[in-house]
């Protein structure tokens, strides 16, 4: 079609539509309008968004146009019957109550918790009769969910330390000790004996030897806690492992001091994790960049590295 065609064509169209709107078709005109917006809209715009209220008024007035006109929506027949039935289903369909126990009154639950603040050494099974007494009927299972909910503990033990406190508690009376090996420049092997307190985190390198003995052992613990002096007295237990040169003599020294012995599971180094960290520790930053000639030399290297 040729442009001067398309032309002339556009323009007799406009002058019937321009007709039309003076002999008061101005309704109609509007109706063409619409739907050539549509027609453009439907060429951009795949799939639109409709919102539940959109749905419902086109669902409604599907039923008011004839269906030989449904043309006009931009949805198929098949969704609108769908929405129309999805209208009619939940017109008739009633609520229904939610299965399971009833939630907890709020004015329960404060109370409950306010109870719990208020009185750190009562249990969950008080609370709950003492809100017997209170005129509030609420099984002892309840009070219990509402406290664990909250993250309080159901149980009479609130009063008491924590996980936390305990352990830090009980670090403060812990010695830990184990042996490590260092191969000297001419194929020598070291064996140093060291002492950690867990609470600190100070290390004591006790001795430097290329035989240690169980003689040997037992004397550097009486050094140990000589130079401990005062300190000595707050330590409760000793942590070690199951190696053959910790002895009886060595373990006597400890107890006669009222420290105990407590020994790690066989084969289970994780049980001395804080000896064994420092072993990794000392042999990356120290002992694993240098080159170690002797007992004396090695002795000074770790002297310097634990002051450090």
């Amino acid at each position: 079609m040729s442009a001067s065609l398309l032309y002339l064509l556009l323009r007799q169209i406009l002058q019937m539509l321009s007709q039309l709107a003076r002999d008061g078709g101005a309704k109609d005109v509007e109706i063409l309008v619409l739907r050539h917006q549509m027609a453009v809209l439907r060429r951009q715009v795949h799939r639109p968004d409709l919102q539940p209220a959109d749905r419902v008024v086109l669902a409604v007035l599907s039923q008011l146009l004839p269906r030989p006109r449904w043309s006009a929506f931009f949805v198929t027949p098949a969704t609108l019957l769908r929405w129309h039935r999805e209208l009619v289903a939940r017109r008739w369909t009633y609520p229904h109550a939610r299965p399971g126990r009833p939630p907890v009154n709020a004015q329960v639950r404060d109370l409950v918790l306010r109870l719990a603040a208020e009185n750190p050494t009562w249990g969950h099974r008080r609370i709950q009769g003492e809100l017997l007494g209170l005129g509030y009927p609420v099984a002892a299972s309840t009070v219990w969910k509402i406290l664990n909910h909250a993250r309080v503990d159901p149980a009479p033990r609130r009063s008491g330390p924590t996980w936390q406190e305990f352990l830090t508690a009980q670090a403060r009376t812990m010695l830990a000790c184990d042996f490590f090996t260092v191969d000297t420049v001419f194929l020598k092997r070291i064996y140093v004996l060291f002492f950690v307190e867990i609470a600190t985190r100070q290390v004591h390198i006790a001795g430097v030897t290329a035989h240690p003995t169980g003689a040997w052992v037992a004397q550097q613990a009486r050094n140990l806690l000589i130079n401990l002096d005062q300190r000595a007295a707050g330590l409760r237990f000793l942590l070690r492992d199951r190696d053959t040169k910790f002895t009886a003599a060595f373990d006597a020294v400890f107890t006669a001091e009222g420290i105990g012995v407590i020994k790690t599971p066989p084969q289970a180094p994780r049980a001395n994790s804080f000896a064994e960290r420092w072993v990794g520790t000392v042999r990356r930053e120290c002992t694993d960049r240098m080159l170690i000639v002797g007992e004396r030399h090695l002795a000074a290297i770790l002297a310097d590295y634990t002051a450090h």
